[in-house]
């Protein structure tokens, strides 16, 4: 299904790119043969014996406007899916491909490389046995809550797979955002600090949640750490932020304080 449908934009990307380039070289005939013309014949010029030639010939632009007046461009459907694809195809944005087993992962490499796109791998429950080759792919990772229920493609999920591609130098970040077995999944403090209880290290799993996350996303530049210039969203905690126990004790959003109630 994802390769069918790699293929098709791609297809859809050289046709696009075709068109474009068979448009540029009508145009730079077109100005090449206007240019000729206009040095060699100077008919349509007003002059002495000829005061209303440019009224009574009007050049082929100003006949294409008069014959156009009242008319709507029709514009085609637009096909949102097609365009994101196409614009994966040209390297614009990676995908996010969502693959828990080894050889789903190793998979999602393999597209990769056939394709020349690139990817973020999303869940990896069982990244941590194909560290090498995630590794020399030069991709990252959104690895799956480390709470969640370990099930189904899920089944080989490790707590220590945070720590294991933090050792091989991965860029990796934790996600939360889904239900399991466990609330707590939904909290991805919660997950860093398992994974900070699993072998991360406290600052690495602070990371993990801040500046890491923003720079798989590309918005380093904006947010994900506490800098001159960044965006001034902030949570206020009482005590270490990995802790059950901490409470969240504000919120400064585009450095304004919109919040101070103790959750």
């Amino acid at each position: 299904m994802l390769r069918a449908e790699l293929i098709k934009a791609l297809e859809a990307v050289r046709k696009t790119d075709s068109a474009k380039t068979s448009q540029s070289n009508r145009n730079n005939s077109s100005n090449r043969n206007s240019g000729s013309n206009q040095s060699n014949n100077n008919d349509n010029s007003p002059n002495v014996s000829n005061p209303n030639s440019s009224l009574t010939n009007p050049t082929p632009q100003a006949a294409q406007n008069t014959g156009s007046q009242g008319s709507a461009p029709v514009l085609p459907p637009s096909d949102l899916r097609s365009e994101i694809m196409q614009k994966i195809v040209r390297r614009e944005f990676p995908l996010l491909i969502t693959a828990h087993r080894a050889q789903d992962i190793m998979t999602a490499l393999r597209i990769a490389k056939e394709f020349n796109i690139k990817i973020v791998l999303d869940g990896a429950s069982e990244a941590h046995s194909v560290i090498y080759e995630i590794k020399a792919s030069g991709f990252p990772v959104i690895i799956h809550p480390t709470m969640f229920r370990a099930g189904g493609e899920s089944q080989n999920l490790s707590l220590e797979t945070a720590s294991k591609l933090k050792t091989a130098g991965i860029l990796f970040a934790l996600q939360s955002g889904f239900e399991g077995y466990v609330p707590k999944t939904r909290v991805v403090l919660f997950e860093a600090g398992a994974a900070a209880a699993n072998g991360l290290s406290m600052r690495d799993a602070l990371a993990t949640i801040t500046i890491d996350a923003a720079r798989i996303l590309g918005l380093e530049k904006r947010i994900g750490s506490i800098e001159k210039g960044k965006d001034a969203d902030l949570a206020m905690y009482d005590g270490d932020p990995f802790e059950y126990t901490t409470h969240c004790t504000g919120t400064i959003i585009n450095g304004q304080i919109v919040s101070e109630v103790v959750r």
